[in-house]
C-alpha cells in the first residue's frame, strides 16, 4: 500500500488520504485500487460508457504510470469514474505520446459512501510488458465547487507534474504465472 500527498498549492475541501495498492497481478490482469478517505464532496463524472477518450484528467481522473527500469519511456493509464479510459506510450519526459494498444478494454468502476470512495481498475496483463516495472499511482480530484486537488508519491516543482521520474517511486515484479 502507498498513500499519495497531495500538492500543496491545491488543497483539497475535504478529502483527507488517497491510499493506493496493487490487489493482484498475473499473467491476465493487472489489478489497481484508489482508496479516498473524505469523498463526502467528490465529483463523480457520469456513467459515459466504456472506451477511450482523451482529457480525462480535467475532473476526477485516476492515473497510474509504468517504466521500464533503466527506459526513458513509459506507459499512463487514465482511468475516470464514467468507465472511460485511456492508455499512452511515451518516449521520454512528456515526450513522443502516442496512445497504446490494447489487447482488450481495461475494467473499472468507483463504489462511493457518504465519506469513503474506492476505485478499482484491472488492466490486461497481454498489454503490458512481461518484466518488472517501476510505477507510480497518481490522482486527479475535483471536489463541488469546481476544486482539484492533484496528489501523486510525490511533488518535486512548484506545479503539479505526475511526469515526474520522482512518481515512479515502486517497484511491480513481473507478473505471476507468465
Amino acid at each position: 500500500m502507498a498513500d499519495l500527498t497531495c500538492h500543496p498549492a491545491h488543497p483539497p475541501v475535504l478529502i483527507r488520504s488517497i491510499e493506493t495498492r496493487v490487489i493482484g497481478h498475473d499473467r491476465d490482469w493487472l489489478r489497481v485500487r484508489w482508496r479516498i478517505l473524505g469523498a463526502g464532496k467528490l465529483v463523480v463524472p457520469a456513467f459515459a460508457g466504456k472506451g477511450r477518450a482523451n482529457d480525462l484528467w480535467q475532473t476526477t481522473c485516476f492515473e497510474l504510470f509504468l517504466r521500464e527500469p533503466g527506459s526513458a519511456g513509459y506507459i499512463e493509464f487514465n482511468f475516470s469514474p464514467s468507465e472511460r479510459w485511456n492508455v499512452y506510450d511515451f518516449t521520454g519526459r512528456r515526450e513522443g505520446m502516442a496512445e497504446r494498444p490494447m489487447p482488450r478494454e481495461p475494467e473499472c468502476g468507483l463504489r462511493k459512501g457518504s465519506d469513503i470512495a474506492v476505485f478499482d481498475a484491472a488492466i490486461p496483463a497481454a498489454g503490458l510488458p512481461k518484466a518488472a516495472l517501476h510505477y507510480g499511482f497518481t490522482a486527479v480530484i475535483e471536489e463541488e465547487g469546481g476544486v482539484k486537488s492533484y496528489w501523486s508519491l510525490a511533488h518535486a516543482a512548484d506545479a503539479p507534474d505526475f511526469h515526474d521520474p520522482a512518481c515512479f517511486a515502486l517497484a511491480l515484479a513481473a507478473p505471476t504465472g507468465a
